[in-house]
């Protein structure tokens, strides 16, 4: 693994070498063989230009393989034209029949994975842990935003320390907002294989919902196909976290593994939110991630018995509403390296939170409204200034408003009626008072 200090947070690791031969790709010939029958039984014939796309095999490669399904007489050329891509293939009778029993064992057929070997090595090259933090690209992703100054440079301070993070305080109060907006600190590319081959197995990796593919691009590089080169992934893992979700999953009808989220954030940021709000204990989620806190890999075992290893290359960022010594495990507290506290924001703060969600929103805050806000509604009721009211309350000022036909105006009424809708509470009630012009109004309609 590369010096702690040896890379900055923009600097990009060699390239992938597209595989020359077949025994360049690290996989047994008759897995890959398998591929590509199960592929051409689904699809009818194919030609080279077909499997190279399927696969992100170069041709060379796939001379090698046709060589083999030959040689075992589970396929032959129906056509061989003047171009290296112009080759087309078709099963025999044999070959069929063994593309029948493996898409019966295993249905996978898409790009060919990369040995478990090889992603290792690619994780060393492009570790988060070699990435470093400094002020100035923690100013530049924070910009315009307001949040407490001395939180965000201990938030940030402590991502160097390559130590876990603990964020708490009440719901409502930035916290998760805090912690993804530091994956915007993770600069630079990093190669993300579409599957791994590993034990005999296939465990598929890549995935849509979480790998924002680098700059738009469709594919990693003019080298190795099979990877795709992606953005630092940020995963978030909430309230529906199970353990058995943070191990392989294999999928009876499918065949093949799919990789738990960790995984998948291998060289980025793994932010479990909303810790203790699980539907298991606390306790039981914690000690599972004690040995891949204390040796940076978790340890996997498949459905066949064999068991492998997996960097644990990420920067754990935990969110939760308990104080710490709720969590009750001293075993993983002691392994955190920094708990941060994140709570109601400073009436400045809360101002500037106020203004910027009006613009987003297209609102207009006339002068009178934040001091309405802080004066007629917090102050009497109690509630603090939580970094999510602003944008839930304006939200409702301006649905009440598109529903009425009217200007999105955040005028004293609009703000109270979507505090009492937002709160559940009635005017008058629980320190919510109509102001002064209000009153007046009433009495002059009433009589």
């Amino acid at each position: 693994m590369p010096a702690a200090d040896s890379r900055t947070a923009g600097d990009t690791a060699p390239a992938l070498r597209a595989p020359r031969t077949l025994a360049d790709t690290g996989l047994p010939a008759t897995f890959v063989a398998a591929l590509v029958l199960k592929s051409t039984h689904v699809h009818g014939k194919s030609c080279f230009a077909d499997l190279a796309e399927r696969h992100r095999l170069p041709i060379s490669v796939l001379d090698d393989v046709l060589a083999h399904l030959v040689r075992e007489r589970l396929a032959e050329i129906s056509h061989r034209g003047a171009s290296d891509v112009d080759v087309h293939l078709r099963l025999t009778d044999a070959g069929r029949a063994a593309a029948h029993d493996e898409l019966a064992r295993c249905s996978y057929f898409g790009p060919a994975p990369v040995t478990l070997e090889h992603y290792i090595d690619s994780i060393a090259n492009h570790s988060v842990r070699s990435l470093r933090i400094v002020r100035n690209d923690v100013q530049a992703a924070f910009q315009n935003i307001a949040i407490d100054p001395t939180v965000l440079d201990a938030a940030a301070a402590s991502l160097n320390a390559g130590r876990p993070l603990l964020l708490y305080g009440p719901a409502g109060s930035g916290k998760t907002f805090l912690a993804e907006r530091l994956g915007r600190l993770l600069h630079g590319d990093v190669p993300v294989p579409y599957a791994i081959y590993a034990g005999g197995e296939i465990v598929q990796l890549y995935d849509p919902l979480v790998h924002e593919d680098a700059a738009g691009e469709a594919l990693a590089q003019p080298g190795d196909r099979r990877w795709r080169m992606c953005r630092r992934p940020l995963v978030i893992s909430g309230g529906e976290l199970t353990l058995d979700m943070l191990d392989l999953r294999r999928d009876a009808s499918t065949g093949f593994y799919q990789a738990p989220p960790h995984m998948k954030a291998n060289m980025g940021i793994y932010i479990v939110d909303d810790l203790g709000r699980q539907r298991i204990e606390p306790r039981d989620l914690l000690n599972r991630w004690l040995m891949p806190l204390d040796r940076n890999f978790d340890l996997f075992t498949l459905q066949n018995g064999s068991r492998f290893s997996v960097p644990f290359d990420v920067w754990p960022v935990f969110s939760s509403n308990l104080e710490p010594a709720e969590l009750e495990d001293e075993a993983f507290l002691r392994r955190l390296g920094s708990k941060i506290y994140v709570g109601p924001l400073a009436i400045e703060d809360y101002r500037a939170v106020f203004q910027s969600c009006c613009a987003a929103l297209g609102v207009e805050a006339p002068e009178d409204a934040f001091a309405y806000l802080v004066h007629r509604l917090h102050i009497p009721s109690g509630k603090p200034f939580l970094a999510c009211y602003p944008n839930d309350l304006l939200r409702l000022v301006a649905a009440a408003a598109y529903y009425r036909g009217e200007p999105k105006v955040a005028t004293q009424p609009a703000l109270r009626d979507a505090w009492c809708s937002y709160f559940g509470v009635l005017p008058d009630h629980d320190g919510i008072h109509p102001s002064d012009e209000e009153r007046a109004a009433r009495k002059l309609a009433s009589g």
